[in-house]
């Protein structure tokens, strides 16, 4: 209430006085005050109680009672409005007013102090004015002391006045160990910044400590300072940040929630208002960011922060003014399966839809492999997420998006939740991954980043996982595929055992895999008895055979990384294990025979218990034209016999019946094609060959284009050769070693450890390893590449020859008489058959199974018949299951098939000790 100063007469001691209103900002002692303008409140004054003193209150010296008194009065005025009777100046090295102050209750003051003994009447204070009202104001203060001295009243008391205060943690570990958790008294002494204030703390009535606190959770603008000898300017909104907290906080009773230390060892605090913790508000004001370091001492407290962060970007407030939401991908939460587990936080899933994606988990990085702490714990990790993701339901929100970096490529971060669990929490309160620290304006990030941080600093004080002293004992699995010995060894043992635990952790092919048996502390090759799988391409340059690459992918996506059971049955002769692999209780031969990618091998499925299900499987599948059956004709089977095309699924399997597919098989054509060839190179672990056709045009152009490229090449202004490793397919400039000549050639593979690159010369068929600096850009494709003069070099195989590919020692009789009697020569191919594949790449027309003629073998007048001369050395075979076009060549299997005899009669070659194919 306004009190008028006619009403104050006999009460203060000069009508005189000046009359003013005012904010009472701080109280600086029991009888001192900051005061600030109203309307404007950057002016300030001092102000003090006229005629009284009160106890000094300082950090230098604190007398009795001091503090009590300060209490007194900032109770009453801090943040009120008050009116002003300034009574007379002095300076004391600041200017100042003295007088009396009225609160809007109607207290006096210095009166109320006086009487409750929190003040006491200056002894000069009579001479300092002499008038009738003067001694009324004085006899007034006067009676009132003289009642708060007999009743012992603030400072007269005789005891308590002492407080024991500290301006420094000569601890601060200590302290906070003592304190986290717990909520202390205290008092905003002065504001420093918007983050940044002195607070008193009241651990005891008579023990304080004054210290600086940063404020828990948040960052405000910095304010401008001075450091290394320059002025470093203010953050924007840096003074608003500043005057939002002293204005509402400034001589404030708060509770302080200690937390932690900063490097600086300052406390760390959550500052709470009776109306909420400060540093909410400054973030919906848009007056601080969430401080991400403090996230592991808040933990789930921070997503209070990042909502009221939040609420200010969507409001585009304060700092956000003109924010642009900068997440670069992100969408609804999806349903998906787990199929393999890449890295301890990498995953590829398996949306609904059937298509797969690789997605990091967000915000954390799995144990670094070239970290010496933490490298060995990364096997550990992976099996602990393997085992609780490979095969199951998860629910995946994308986060963001990750760019490519150190070598990988930009992936997706994501959410994965399994079982009402955060499959990245999980790993980080196990100790097998770390927290990464996001810059402040990088958004693609979990949104349980805070519980994730909190997590890690539980898990390093627990010593967990990587954060270990010890390191994880080392497991090394003993190879029983090493060599065929051991696994005959090893075989007689596994052979008494059923239903092995393991786990698949590699699939070479729809039916061969790798798989481990940790308590055996093994792994070994099992190959699936009873069946053959087609095929699938090794390697870039190699053809899958049809419907491999889907039994590949089918294995892929139902046994990789997946525990299973094995029985093992014998070995075969690369020390490989023959037997079953169940999944979830199902033998997977028959999965894939009920799918149509494999076909039973009749005589080793009927040596097994499960040949029933076996040909049932296979039986459904041909009645449903499924996978290798899809063009399956009982009519023309029975009509034919035995004609289903021979494949080879590995040499340690004989051959392999698979159904014709209109893909890689078709009538044979029966018209003849004859082409004039050179024999450009010859595989020496197949006897594949590569051919080059010849004719005026084609030779002609090669010459040509070879003449240019070496010209272009031994110019120095092109000599410029790669340090880096090629893309793997891609068409480059190599120098072939013998020659030391510049030919076109395609990268097969890398080793980035030589420098160097296998790779195929695409107009001769041979292969070698070329080093990163004999190999170039390929120069102008509009002069050299391929869309110019295709590759000349063209697959072939001789019709009606199976090499015996498991026997090196012939097979390197074999690839040396032929490399004695057709490499480089020209010769005359007889096409009989032409495989197409999808690896035919460039418009190539697959593979040519051809019979080769020489005109000149035996003279001018006798030609020579070079897959006869083969059979009849001995050194190839008649193959024994014979694809369908080769059962229309019949004349040619019968000759065939008599030189054969009359070899195995002769001993020839591989029928040197007798019928080979016995074993």
């Amino acid at each position: 209430m306004d009190i008028r100063k006619e009403d104050l007469l006999g009460v203060i001691p000069t009508s005189n006085a000046e009359l003013d209103k005012a904010r009472v900002k701080s109280v600086l002692s029991g009888d001192t005050v900051v005061l600030s303008s109203i309307n404007e409140p950057g002016l300030e004054k001092l102000f003090s109680l006229a005629y009284v003193s009160a106890p000094r209150f300082s950090r230098d010296s604190e007398e009795p009672f001091a503090f009590q008194s300060r209490e007194f009065l900032r109770r009453m005025t801090v943040g009120k409005v008050v009116q002003l009777y300034s009574l007379y100046q002095a300076s004391t090295g600041t200017m100042r007013e003295y007088g009396v102050m009225i609160l809007q209750k109607g207290e006096l003051l210095p009166h109320t102090s006086i009487g409750e003994g929190w003040a006491k009447v200056r002894k000069d204070a009579r001479g300092k004015v002499s008038t009738p009202e003067a001694d009324s104001f004085f006899k007034k203060l006067e009676q009132l002391e003289n009642k708060a001295k007999t009743n012992s009243s603030g400072v007269w008391a005789s005891k308590g006045g002492s407080i024991e205060t500290n301006y420094d943690l000569p601890d601060p570990k200590a302290f906070v160990e003592k304190y986290t958790g717990k909520s202390i008294d205290a008092i905003v002494e002065r504001v420093l910044a918007g983050d940044r204030m002195i607070l008193r703390l009241l651990l005891s009535p008579s023990n304080h400590v004054q210290v600086i606190v940063a404020v828990a959770g948040i960052r405000a603008p910095r304010k401008a300072f001075n450091a290394e000898g320059r002025v470093h300017p203010a953050e924007p909104l840096a003074e608003e940040s500043f005057q939002f907290v002293e204005t509402r906080l400034l001589q404030r009773n708060v509770k302080a929630d200690v937390f932690g230390l900063t490097p600086q060892n300052q406390l760390i605090c959550a500052v709470i208002h009776p109306n909420g913790s400060i540093a909410d508000f400054l973030l919906k004001d848009g007056l601080a960011q969430c401080n991400d370091f403090h996230s592991a001492l808040l933990g789930a407290d921070m997503k209070a922060m990042r909502q009221a962060e939040k609420h200010a970007k969507d409001s585009k407030s304060g700092i956000y003014k003109g924010h642009v939401e900068t997440k670069a991908s992100g969408g609804p939460e999806v349903e998906a399966t787990v199929s393999r587990v890449v890295r301890p936080d990498t995953v590829t899933i398996r949306i609904k839809a059937g298509s797969d994606k690789t997605v990091q988990l967000s915000s954390i990085r799995g144990p670094k492999t070239k970290d010496a702490k933490q490298g060995p714990f990364e096997p550990e990790a992976k099996e602990y997420l393997r085992k609780r993701l490979i095969g199951k339901h998860v629910k995946v929100t994308i986060d963001g998006i990750k760019p490519a970096s150190d070598g990988y490529e930009e992936r997706e971060v994501a959410t994965i939740i399994a079982g009402n669990k955060n499959v990245a929490l999980a790993l980080v309160e196990a100790g097998y991954a770390s927290v990464i620290r996001h810059r402040k304006d990088d958004n693609d990030r979990s949104p349980y980043y805070d519980e994730l941080v909190a997590a890690e600093e539980t898990a390093q004080k627990g010593q967990k996982g990587m954060w270990s002293s010890k390191a994880p004992a080392a497991k090394a699995y003993q190879d029983y595929s090493e060599s065929l010995q051991k696994a005959k060894i090893q075989c007689s043992v596994l052979q008494r055992q059923k239903k092995i635990p393991a786990v698949v952790d590699y699939v070479k092919s729809g039916s061969r895999f790798t798989v481990l048996i940790p308590r055996e502390n093994a792994k070994l090759t099992l190959v699936l008895s009873g069946i053959r799988a087609p095929r699938s391409a090794r390697n870039p340059t190699e053809k899958a055979e049809p419907f491999g690459q889907e039994a590949h992918d089918f294995a892929n996506r139902r046994c990789l990384q997946r525990d299973v059971e094995i029985d093992v049955e014998n070995t075969d002769k690369q020390g490989g294990f023959i037997g079953v692999l169940y999944i979830n209780r199902e033998n997977f031969a028959k999965l894939l025979l009920d799918e149509g990618f494999a076909t039973v091998h009749a005589y080793s499925a009927e040596q097994s218990a499960h040949a029933n299900e076996l040909f049932a499987a296979e039986q459904k599948a041909k009645d449903a034209r499924k996978g290798v059956w899809h063009d399956y004709d009982p009519a023309a089977v029975e009509g034919a016999g035995d004609a289903l095309p021979a494949t080879n699924e590995s040499t340690t399997n004989s051959a392999t019946n698979v159904a014709p597919s209109s893909s890689s098989t078709s009538s044979a054509p029966m018209k003849k094609d004859y082409r004039d060839v050179i024999i450009s190179h010859i595989d020496p672990s197949t006897c594949a060959l590569k051919l080059q056709h010849v004719s005026p045009t084609t030779s002609h152009a090669l010459n040509s284009l070879m003449s240019a490229f070496r010209t272009f090449h031994v110019s120095p202004s092109n000599s410029s050769s790669t340090t880096s490793p090629p893309n793997t397919g891609e068409i480059v400039a190599a120098k072939f070693s013998e020659d030391k000549e510049w030919y076109r050639a395609r990268i097969r593979r890398n080793d980035r450890d030589a420098k160097t690159s296998e790779v195929l010369f695409i107009d001769y068929g041979n292969s070698e390893s070329v080093a990163w600096k004999d190999i170039r850009p390929l120069g102008p494709q509009d002069r050299f590449g391929t869309g110019k003069l295709k590759a000349q070099a063209v697959d072939a195989m001789l019709s009606f020859c199976q090499f015996p590919t498991v026997k090196e020692e012939y097979m390197a009789d074999a690839e040396r008489f032929l490399r004695n009697n057709i490499e480089g020569k020209q010769l005359v191919a007889s096409v009989d058959f032409i495989e197409k594949s999808s690896s035919a790449a460039g418009g190539g027309e697959g593979t040519l199974w051809v019979t080769m003629f020489d005109p000149n073998g035996r003279g001018k007048d006798e030609e020579v018949n070079v897959n006869e001369e083969v059979v009849a050395e001995g050194l190839a075979m008649v193959p024994r299951k014979l694809k369908a076009w080769e059962h229309a060549r019949g004349n040619s299997i019968k000759k065939m098939k008599e030189l054969e005899e009359e070899a195995k009669r002769e001993r020839m070659g591989m029928w040197e000790y007798g019928d080979l194919t016995e074993e």
